[in-house]
């Protein structure tokens, strides 16, 4: 099989717990571009706090906000945004339970507080700057949103909303209780379905790698799909491979089982 894309997301994918990658994640990316292989990030993360780690790795494309906007060679492949209404809908139910937002546009990070403890954890520990609070005159430009602060049995009242949305639970180091928001026609798998397209490259000729319930629709849309071994639990039953966890090099590992690295 000749593949021509490797699709990575970033945290407990590329990056482990301490914000750092393995030598040999860096190095297997840099082998497969050498072959060929156009490498993208495919994070739920917004872009704008991803472009230096982009840079580091030399990757050719991203996918960021969980599939909401994606670009290549400066050609904007997907911009797709929450629509305005679902949003403040969402916005009026976290107020009545006292959860908390953090809403994505192209060029910021937009809170419902600065000040709240569970706000303040997750801004340190995905290290995000460019941060605001959120204001109604960018409610039309959010483009990726998550919930925090949000029990288990609160999450239907959210999906109940709107049935072209699920939440998925953010599986990282020192976050709980917060869940990403999964449009239907709007994820990860999807955007990719649309950068294949651009490329005129066929599924089965795509790679990717996951950990989190985000990363689902991802790796069933591509032909060769990698869970890493620190991932959900559920996501194993979508993966078609399981490779190391993340601090022992998963995408290299996966890499080497297709024959990819040395």
């Amino acid at each position: 099989m000749t593949y021509k894309t490797l699709f990575l997301d970033i945290d407990g994918t590329i990056l482990t717990p301490n914000h750092t990658y393995t030598a040999c994640t860096k190095d297997a990316i840099k082998q497969v571009q050498q072959q060929g292989i156009l490498v993208f990030i495919c994070t739920g993360r917004p872009l704008h706090e991803v472009k230096e780690l982009g840079e580091e790795l030399g990757v050719e494309g991203y996918i960021g906000y969980n599939g909401a906007y994606a670009i290549y060679e400066n050609h904007i492949l997907v911009n797709k945004p929450m629509d305005k209404q679902i949003l403040e809908q969402f916005l009026a139910l976290a107020k009545q339970n006292h959860h908390e937002l953090v809403c994505y546009t192209k060029d910021k990070n937009y809170y419902t507080s600065l000040s709240h403890p569970v706000i303040k954890n997750f801004v340190d520990v995905f290290q995000l700057r460019n941060n605001q609070l959120l204001t109604t005159d960018v409610h039309e430009q959010i483009l990726g949103s998550s919930i925090i602060n949000v029990l288990p049995s609160q999450v239907q009242a959210y999906e109940e909303l709107d049935t072209d949305i699920h939440l998925s639970e953010v599986t990282v180091n020192n976050i709980s209780n917060c869940y990403d928001i999964i449009r239907q026609q709007v994820n990860k798998g999807e955007a990719i379905k649309s950068v294949l397209q651009h490329l005129d490259i066929e599924p089965r000729q795509a790679i990717a790698f996951g950990d989190g319930m985000n990363d689902k629709e991802m790796l069933q849309v591509v032909g060769e799909g990698f869970a890493m071994e620190n991932s959900n639990p559920e996501l194993f039953a979508y993966a078609k491979y399981r490779t190391t966890s993340v601090e022992e090099s998963g995408i290299y590992n996966g890499l080497k089982q297709l024959q990819l690295v040395r």
